[in-house]
C-alpha cells in the first residue's frame, strides 16, 4: 500500500474506535493487514464493511478478533470461499457476498444461526441447498439475483417464497431456457 493508502486505513480504524463501524471499502486491499488488528484490539466492532476491494480471501483471523460483528459486508470483492471459522462470529445477522466469484453458497452460512439477511447476488451460483437453507434458524431475506441458479434449485426455492418461509430475491428464469443438469 502507498503511503497515502496507509494513512486510510489507520484514519479509517480510528474512527472505528468512536462508531465501533469499520469502513474499510474501497482501500484496495489485497488482504487484511494484521496492523488493524492492532490497531483495533481493544474495539468491540459491530460493522466490518470490507467491500470494494481486490481480496481473495478472508482471514481467519478477521474471525477470532471481529467476533461481535454483526454486520459483514464482502460485496464486490475476488472471493470465491469464505472460511468455516466464520461460525465464530456468532452475532453476525446480516452477510453480504455479492459480486464475487463464489459458484455456490459457501456451506458456513447454512450454519450462522444468527443470520436473518444473507446477499449472494451477482456470482456464479448454481445449486442451493435448499433443505439446509430452510434450516437457517433465523433467515428471513435471501438475494440470490443474477446468478446462473440450475431449474431445480430456483423452483425449490419458489416453493420456500410461495410457502412465505423466506423473502427472496431471483432474477426469473428464462422459460426457453435448456438448463443442463
Amino acid at each position: 500500500m502507498a503511503g497515502k493508502d496507509v494513512a486510510r486505513v489507520v484514519n479509517r480504524c480510528d474512527e472505528a474506535k468512536e462508531s465501533n463501524k469499520l469502513d474499510l471499502s474501497r482501500c484496495e486491499l489485497t488482504q487484511v493487514p494484521d496492523a488493524i488488528f492492532l490497531l483495533l484490539r481493544s474495539t468491540t466492532l459491530n460493522h466490518c464493511d470490507l467491500s470494494e476491494n481486490l481480496l481473495k480471501n478472508v482471514p481467519v483471523k478477521l474471525t477470532r478478533n471481529f467476533g461481535s460483528v454483526t454486520e459483514l459486508n464482502l460485496d464486490t470483492n475476488h472471493l470465491s470461499s469464505l472460511p468455516d471459522e466464520l461460525i465464530n462470529m456468532e452475532q453476525l445477522s446480516s452477510l453480504n457476498i455479492s459480486n464475487n466469484d463464489f459458484i455456490a453458497v459457501p456451506p458456513v452460512v447454512y450454519r450462522l444461526k444468527y443470520l436473518k439477511v444473507f446477499k449472494a447476488e451477482g456470482n456464479g451460483i448454481r445449486d442451493v441447498d435448499v433443505p439446509l437453507l430452510r434450516q437457517v434458524p433465523n433467515l428471513k431475506d435471501v438475494n440470490l439475483k443474477n446468478n446462473p441458479l440450475t431449474q431445480e434449485s430456483y423452483l425449490q426455492l419458489m416453493d420456500l417464497f410461495d410457502m412465505e418461509i423466506l423473502n427472496i430475491t431471483m432474477s426469473p428464469q428464462d422459460p426457453d431456457f435448456d438448463s443442463v443438469d
